[in-house]
Parts: structure tokens; C-alpha cells; sequence
């Protein structure tokens, strides 16, 4: 019997490999390619009991100045064929079937898969003509309820392609997590703004169709991120550069008219469907609106809940021109609006479907996975007053109180949220009341750094520690990612850097280990 170690290390060393039959006779006829089809490799995603998505783009010409041929693409729709097997050698075949890559979406294909055994790895490829994909590794969630002793994930956020190269993803991979979580600003839409190691595409910032395909395709060449997808399942989010920074709902960060901006959004999320291997029965995009937020159960020991943090949102406080486009620093006294009830992060529908979710999950562990830190930062201004940034959950602290109330007063099993954004390790207590340290500790926070991004300032957020004693761990300096091992009795957490992301051979290490056991809100140092 082939050891799991092997089995994952099969869908990379055999993508390509002549050892795998060919699925080139169950192709149906098609282009004769001048240049491989597949350059933007395969991807699987939304894993569930009985199937999951695979996702593959046809773009022979990733970069294509031209809009009206993405990817170097035009014509009809074309057919693809893919298979599943249940060994990574693709001879045991369980699935064959035909897909259509649609010039409406850029020549991308989305396979919703059903049908299939629970709590397995399978292994798959897409054929279009003479070409032939590289294997990618797929897998099938523990039926909901069934027993699951140990999940692996990890979870990353923050690539600017500018800043340096992938090898967070690659030493990702290396670890054979079973799942990835993505949680926002998988791409930047800027371009520019730092000396960079690489190039951004076309030069400028991504803001209509053509752009942010070509930017989403740039990445999806990176080899690192494409060995990433294709050895291990993903969920995902997005945070705010999959749009414009800093945008909130229909507001923009410059104050575009909102029937403007929304058109530029559909534009992004449409791009955003295009590359992911999101279910089209959930995600099928509709102009400026695009429904990304699921829950995600693995057998008796965890469900995770995706968030969306942007699309929903109220407008932020005290927003508004000529100076405070985006986020921003606010004092409760000098901006009321920060204390207003009516105001949400997630919108209340989502937040509805939350609370839900949350009240009625039988999971041991629940993962609330979204975009940004939640924790109270209270920040000093320089008069000495303590102020609040209003592009992250500090700057809806109404909408966080419901929900921490809500994990509180429904004994939600061992809460632990997640996030990204802000280009830094954290590692928190979330309470009720973080001004009263009697206050109970309802749930448990790690925020990973970035993958490339530049972080804060170190010293200046060091000062501010001090006046925010729910914080155990702060770090600014080191990229990188987080892993995470489940159990049923404690969560082990590893933040995970790398050497130089200029340097494209970078190693890694752990900087930093916590636990959360079983019954205890709160991260406790390794």
C-alpha cells in the first residue's frame, strides 16, 4: 500500500510524466496548439463528502495585449476532456467526462464532481485537442459526523507578485497539508508602488476585464503557486486588491461615483471566478455581485466557515473626501460613526447565515476563516489618543461585539478565527470586553503574514502593544504562512517564514509555535 507521504508527492512527480496513460484518444477534436494550452496549470477546490471543483484556463498566450483574444484565445467554445482515478499513476479511472471552456469566461472550466467516495485523495488531468494537462491531487471531505482524528491545513494571504517570489507556497506544499485556505489579496491590483524583484503586468493597474485577467494570469504562471494548486485542495476568500484597495462594498478608495466603481468590481470578480476553482452552482457571477462565503465540514472534527469581508460591508466610518479615502486612523470621540449598530462587516445577511451556521454545527473545532485581524488594536495617535483603523474589524467593533456575543451565548465548540491583510503574525484573545480583563476569552485568533507583502512598522505597533493585553504575539519583519494540525483534543499552530523572498531558492523555518487545547479558548505558547 503506497504511504499517504507518497501518494502526495505523486500528483507532483507524475504531472507530465509519460508513466500516466495518455487521455489524449479521449479528447475531442480540437485547435492544433502552438504553445501549451495549459500554461496556467490545474487547480481543485470546495471539497465535499462525495466530490469537489477542478478548474483548469486555456490560455496558450497567458499575457495577450489584446482583449478581444484572452489568453491568445477566440472563437467557439471548446471541449474538454478530464478524468479522475483513484491512484496518482491516472490507471484506476473512477470519472471520465467532457467540459465546455467558454469564451465568456476566458476559456476557464469549472467541474463540479459528485458521486464519489468520502475522506479520499483522487487524482485528475484535462485533455483539450493533442494537449495534455499536468495531474493535479484532489480530494473528498469525511462524511459530516463521521470520525476524522487529524486534519493538516494551511493558510496564506497576501502575494504582490512585484515584491518577491512564491516560495511560501512551494514550502506549503512540501508540508502535504490536506487543505490550503487563501485568505485574500491573492493578486494586487496596483503596480508600482515599491522597486520591485518582477514586473506587474502591462504596467499599470489592473481596473477592466482585460487587466485583471492578465493579472490573475501573470500569478497563475508562477511556478511555485502552481505546484501549490495542483498538490493541495483549496478554499478560498478574497480581501481588498482582488478589487482596489481598501474599498468597501460600493465604495470605492477614490470616491468614484458607486455605479462607476461597481463596474469595475464586476470586472474583478469576474476575473476572480475565471481563476479559481469555485462551485458555478454557488459562485456564477452576476455584473457586480458574486456570492463567495460557504461553510465547509470535515466528519466530527471541524467546520469551517469562509467569510466575505468586503463585498457586504458598510462604508467606512467617517469616510468620505478630500483625506480619508480607505482606511484610516479614527477616534471614538471624533467619529461617533464607529459605535453605530447599523453598521456591518459582513452585511446581515451573511452575518444571519453565520450565526446560524455557528448555532447548529456539531463540529469539535470551528474555523471562522475571513480577510482580517478581529482583535481590538487600539492605536495612539500622535496627541496620545487612542484611535481605531476603520478598514478592518476595529472599525466595525458593533458588528464584532454581535459576533463574539453570538460565540458566547450559543457555546459555539472551540471557536478559532483566522485572517489575513495585515502583513503580520498575531496571535490573540478574543473577549466580550477587551477594555475589562475580567472579561471572558471567547475565541481564539492567528493572523498569518504576508506572502511577500511589506509589513508594518515593527516599532511603532511594539509601543502600542502595551495598551492591547490580549495580544500574545506580534511580528512584522518575516513573510511567510501558517500551518495548522487538528485534533480532536488541541489545534497546533506554526508560523512558518522564509529566508528572502528575493530570493527564489529561499528556505524556511518556524518562527513561532502556539496551542489551543480542547475547551480552553485562547492561544498558549508551544
Amino acid at each position: 500500500m503506497l504511504t499517504r507521504r507518497q501518494v502526495l508527492r505523486g500528483a507532483v512527480s507524475l504531472a507530465g510524466s509519460a508513466l500516466a496513460p495518455s487521455l489524449i484518444g479521449c479528447a475531442a477534436p480540437g485547435p492544433r496548439w502552438s504553445a501549451d494550452p495549459f500554461s496556467l496549470g490545474v487547480a481543485s477546490g470546495d471539497p465535499r463528502p462525495d466530490g469537489f471543483v477542478l478548474w483548469t484556463r486555456l490560455a496558450p498566450e497567458p499575457l495577450s495585449p489584446d482583449p478581444a483574444t484572452p489568453g491568445g484565445m477566440s472563437g467557439a467554445a471548446i471541449p474538454i476532456a478530464y478524468e479522475i482515478a483513484s491512484d496518482p499513476a491516472m490507471r484506476s479511472v473512477v470519472r471520465r467526462g467532457t467540459a465546455l471552456a467558454e469564451p465568456d469566461f476566458a476559456w476557464s472550466v469549472h467541474v463540479e464532481v459528485s458521486g464519489l467516495a468520502p475522506g479520499r485523495p483522487y487524482w485528475y488531468r484535462f485533455a483539450a485537442g493533442a494537449a495534455q494537462s499536468p495531474v493535479g491531487r484532489a480530494m473528498t471531505a469525511p462524511a459530516p459526523g463521521s470520525p476524522l482524528e487529524r486534519l493538516r491545513f494551511g493558510f496564506v494571504s497576501c502575494a504582490n507578485y512585484e515584491l518577491g517570489y512564491f516560495s511560501a507556497y512551494r514550502h506549503l506544499a512540501a508540508e502535504e497539508p490536506e487543505l490550503v485556505i487563501f485568505l485574500g489579496d491573492y493578486i494586487y491590483e496596483f503596480t508600482g508602488r515599491r522597486p520591485g524583484v518582477r514586473g506587474h503586468s502591462d504596467g499599470t493597474a489592473a481596473h477592466d476585464l482585460r487587466t485583471y485577467r492578465n493579472r490573475y494570469a501573470q500569478y497563475r504562471t508562477d511556478a511555485d503557486l502552481q505546484r501549490l494548486h495542483a498538490t493541495v485542495p483549496a478554499l478560498m476568500t478574497w480581501d481588498d486588491h482582488e478589487v482596489q484597495n481598501d474599498y468597501a462594498g460600493e465604495w470605492s478608495e477614490t470616491f468614484d461615483h458607486p455605479a462607476k466603481f461597481l463596474q469595475r468590481r464586476a470586472a474583478a470578480y469576474r476575473a476572480y471566478y475565471e481563476h479559481m476553482p469555485l462551485r458555478p452552482s454557488l459562485s456564477h457571477p452576476d455584473g457586480p455581485s458574486m456570492r463567495i462565503y460557504d461553510r465547509f465540514t470535515f466528519g466530527d472534527l471541524v467546520e469551517f466557515s469562509v467569510l466575505d469581508g468586503r463585498q457586504y460591508r458598510s462604508r467606512e466610518a467617517c469616510y468620505g473626501p478630500p483625506d480619508k479615502g480607505g482606511g484610516h486612523q479614527e477616534t471614538v470621540t471624533g467619529c461617533p460613526e464607529l459605535l453605530d449598530p447599523r453598521r456591518s462587516f459582513l452585511g446581515f445577511a451573511q452575518e444571519r447565515w453565520l450565526y446560524d451556521g455557528l448555532a447548529r454545527s456539531q463540529a469539535r473545532w470551528n474555523v471562522i476563516a475571513q480577510d482580517q485581524l478581529m482583535a481590538e488594536l487600539r492605536e495612539r495617535t500622535g496627541d496620545g489618543s487612542i484611535a481605531y483603523w476603520t478598514d478592518d474589524w476595529n472599525g466595525y467593533p458593533e458588528a464584532r461585539k454581535r459576533l463574539l456575543t453570538h460565540l458566547h451565548e450559543a457555546r459555539v465548540a472551540n471557536p478559532v478565527v483566522i485572517g489575513g491583510d495585515i502583513h503580520s503574525f498575531w496571535a490573540n484573545n478574543l473577549k466580550l470586553d477587551f477594555g475589562d480583563p475580567r472579561a471572558p476569552v471567547v475565541a481564539s485568533e492567528f493572523v498569518g503574514s504576508s506572502v511577500t507583502s511589506l509589513g508594518p512598522p515593527y516599532e511603532t505597533f511594539v509601543k502600542w502593544l502595551p495598551d492591547n493585553p490580549h495580544v500574545h504575539f506580534f511580528e512584522s519583519r518575516r513573510r511567510g504562512y501558517v500551518s495548522v494540525e487538528l485534533t480532536a483534543e488541541r489545534m497546533n499552530v506554526a508560523m512558518r517564514v522564509v529566508s528572502d523572498v528575493t530570493d527564489p531558492k529561499a528556505t524556511v523555518a518556524t518562527l513561532k509555535s502556539f496551542v489551543v487545547e480542547n475547551g480552553r479558548a485562547g492561544p498558549i505558547a508551544a
